[in-house]
């Protein structure tokens, strides 16, 4: 029988309203908890935003759609995935117990197919993009692949996340840097943003696109620091490694530091980017919806930790409306 997981919104659609044989395949991709498709997306919105900002245009909404489409189905093969590789450590949390795998509702093998259809039609969104993009989002695979067993040999899983997650800021700069095609674009006598000298490859994203993608990284050490500390009991038990463990009671100074480094990395992107005056009063919203979560963190309110962590789809998205404003008014 498929149950609430913990984790999930009580009234989420998949309980609610989805035909009892779907939920436990929906729940398998993380449907119940849209909050990491955000997560997952967001960066590559954000990446597609800055390269449109630096060459004068409104970020393509077809674009948009396609990372939207290619974030759910990633995020769910991912998950699929970790679940897979996890499946004996999450029959012991509380938390994880009732995922379909460890409850025996789906079965391994089911689950790897359930893994290569997702990938699949990940691949048929890829190849409408261009090389670098391409070549980016092939190379990701290496760092998702590796994720689930970051647990198993670092204190710090979280911020191998970070490289994974924010691996669409760069996707998707070179998505929209490129318009489909492995060309460069110039402004006047010289070209912004890319990396020259490349042949083919001229398109590679260049330093606000690598500044962005380093700011994701710590606002997710951020964030999934916070995640973790609703298994820090659990955890312990079982052996599983986290930076909310290895932090301990510094776990809230250590979120606001990383905080810290991600809205200083963002305003370096915002500058080298050349953005308008009105990216800075946006990415000042993100930077307090971000300072605000280490304040209100308790290591003993697992329940309030998931709460400030799902209030970072809203810092995410501010930050990508900062940088959709940054190309409505011109440049500094």
């Amino acid at each position: 029988m498929s149950t609430v997981l913990p984790d999930a919104a009580p009234a989420n659609w998949v309980d609610r309203h989805a035909p009892a044989p779907l939920r436990p395949w929906l729940k398998l991709g993380r449907f119940d908890r849209p909050t990491g498709i955000w997560l997952l997306m967001l960066p590559g919105w954000q990446g597609i935003a800055l390269a449109d900002a630096g060459m004068g245009r409104a970020p393509d909404p077809w674009l948009l759609l396609m990372f939207f489409v290619g974030a759910t189905l990633m995020r769910s093969a991912g998950c699929a995935y970790n679940d897979i590789v996890d499946r004996d450590i999450d029959a012991k949390v509380a938390r994880t117990a009732g995922r379909p795998i460890p409850s025996g509702q789906i079965s391994v093998r089911a689950a790897w197919s359930f893994v290569v259809g997702c990938s699949l039609a990940s691949l048929l969104i890829l190849l409408c993009l261009d090389v670098w993009a391409l070549f980016l989002g092939l190379a990701s695979l290496v760092l998702v692949a590796a994720y689930p067993f970051m647990k198993r040999i670092t204190w710090w899983p979280q911020a191998w996340l970070g490289l994974t997650f924010n691996w669409g800021a760069l996707l998707g700069f070179a998505a929209a840097a490129n318009g489909g095609f492995p060309i460069r674009y110039w402004l006047g006598d010289s070209y912004t943003f890319f990396a020259p000298g490349w042949g083919p490859f001229s398109g590679a994203p260049g330093l606000p696109a690598i500044l962005l993608y380093a700011a994701g990284v710590f606002w997710t050490l951020g964030y999934d620091t916070i995640y973790a500390v609703q298994d820090l009991e659990d955890d312990a038990l079982a052996g599983v490694k986290s930076s909310a463990r290895r932090l301990g009671s510094a776990a809230p100074r250590a979120v606001f530091g990383f905080y810290v480094v991600s809205i200083t990395l963002v305003l370096a992107a915002g500058w080298y980017g050349h953005l308008g005056v009105l990216f800075w009063p946006f990415a000042g919203l993100y930077a307090l919806s971000l300072l605000r979560q280490p304040q209100r963190l308790k290591l003993d309110n697992p329940a309030g930790a998931l709460k400030l962590f799902k209030s970072n789809a809203l810092s995410g998205l501010l930050l990508f409306l900062a940088i959709v404003e940054g190309f409505w008014h011109g440049t500094i």
